[in-house]
């Protein structure tokens, strides 16, 4: 195994000679690797966290907030999308997404990671291995598909879940990231989405929106009490999620620098606003601030600035998450109950509004000093002259909802040809986690 020069910086006694002897046994790697030790290690970092936010975060997070006899089933959904997903990514996703020119699918020249040396790496990021790069992305594919199955949560059989979810992977997530991430036709466009406001909330919140109404709602929904049974379930969840999130914005930056802490700071003060936004309604509205409404707030902080985190200041961060804040409670609790879905864990309110907002938020915010501290042109906003930037942002909402929306029913509709999409009427009340899995935490 060869390693690239930069290994051996640290070592500084070596000498000039003995340098020039390491790259006459290796003169490829010497002289045409791009790949840095320290982005590698940053992107290796970040990859662990954003894997950490679906399993154990999201699971906590979800399971805590559904009723006492799902909680195993709701957290099996999250173990299924990570072990499911992850293979599928390695046998094909990948390459359909971040490989080729097409204007909606990638090539097969990655299919099995086939072609992939230990040196390779994807134009895309040139600094890291490509095996690397395949699992940072892979890390993103696993927690939309189990973000999508907190708005059916309670009701949609484990064997539809996961005949759902390789559908869906393929139909929705696979096109959308390789549309606005794998240089296909939104990214030709110049539609700009830092970290996932398209790809993963929106394609999650627009796909559980339609799982949702097609499924139904849950059995004695809006008459009977379904609160959360466990808050400090959701509480740690959301603690995971947070600092999740740093690997999952931060990270997209694809090297360490002043852009990566930039959306890693931006980041969490939107997390910050939007909790205090979210509390203060609360308290204004109804006297007390809810511990479930602080841990809304900073997810809806969280997933709003997303798209924008690499592009803009810190303080639009404050100001991004503010705006998600009051947006995304209006959403879970006013269009919510005006239109009477059931969207269980409110996948739709935080995660598909707040990519709403952040990506075109992302056209607004946009600045050209943040931008180009990776190098190249920077990208501007409204807000620096370019309205072209938002008209941009526009299509690139208008054509991710279409497409999640359609293909996500579609998915459906082939998943009922496989299986039930929904369990019984006696397993709901029962409970899934005795239903469908033969256990209870009890």
């Amino acid at each position: 195994m060869t390693f690239p020069i930069a290994t051996f910086r640290p070592l500084t006694c070596i000498s000039a000679s003995g340098l020039l002897l390491v790259a006459s046994l290796s003169p490829a790697w010497a002289q045409t690797s791009t790949i840095n030790a320290a982005d590698t290690g940053f992107v290796f970092m970040a990859t662990a966290l954003v894997l950490m936010m679906t399993l154990p975060g999201l699971a906590l997070f979800y399971s805590g907030m559904v009723r006492e006899k799902n909680i195993l089933a709701t957290m099996a959904q999250s173990a299924a999308a990570t072990a499911i997903v992850s293979l599928l990514w390695f046998a094909a996703a990948y390459s359909l997404s971040f490989t080729g020119t097409g204007d909606f699918l990638g090539a097969s020249d990655r299919i099995g990671l086939a072609g992939m040396g230990i040196d390779s790496v994807n134009p895309l990021a040139p600094t890291i291995p490509e095996v690397l790069f395949m699992a940072y992305q892979m890390t993103f594919a696993v927690i939309t598909v189990a973000l999508v199955g907190g708005a059916v949560a309670d009701r949609m059989s484990f064997s539809a879940f996961v005949v759902f979810g390789v559908i869906w992977l393929f139909l929705v997530y696979v096109p959308s990231a390789h549309m606005v991430w794998g240089g296909g036709w939104l990214a030709r466009m110049g539609v700009i989405d830092f970290a996932g406001g398209t790809v993963v909330h929106i394609n999650a919140g627009v796909g559980g929106l339609v799982a949702a109404l097609v499924i139904g709602p849950r059995l004695g929904f809006g008459k009977e009490n379904m609160a959360p049974s466990n808050l400090s379930l959701a509480v740690v969840g959301t603690g995971l999620l947070w600092v999740g999130w740093f690997g999952f914005n931060g990270g997209s930056a694809l090297a360490i620098g002043p852009r990566a802490v930039y959306a890693v700071l931006s980041t969490h003060l939107a997390a910050c606003a939007g909790a205090v936004v979210w509390s203060l309604i609360e308290y204004l509205e109804r006297g007390k601030p809810s511990v479930l409404g602080i841990i809304s707030g900073a997810v809806a902080g969280l997933g709003t600035i997303t798209p924008a985190s690499g592009f803009v200041e810190p303080w639009h961060g404050v100001v991004i998450g503010a705006v998600a804040g009051a947006v995304c409670y209006l959403a879970c609790t006013r269009i919510k109950t005006r239109f009477g879905y059931d969207d269980s864990l409110d996948v739709f309110g935080v995660h598909g509004v707040g990519g709403i907002l952040g990506t075109l938020a992302a056209g607004v915010f946009a600045s050209a000093g943040v931008s180009a501290s990776a190098g190249g042109p920077g990208i501007s906003g409204l807000i620096e002259g370019n309205g072209h930037q938002l008209a941009v942002q526009f299509i690139g909402v208008g054509v991710t909802i279409a497409w999640a929306a359609v293909g996500t029913w579609v998915a459906l509709k082939l998943t009922g040809l496989l299986t039930s999409l929904r369990v019984s009427a006696a397993s709901e009340r029962e409970g899934l986690d005795l239903a469908l899995h033969g256990e209870a935490i009890k």
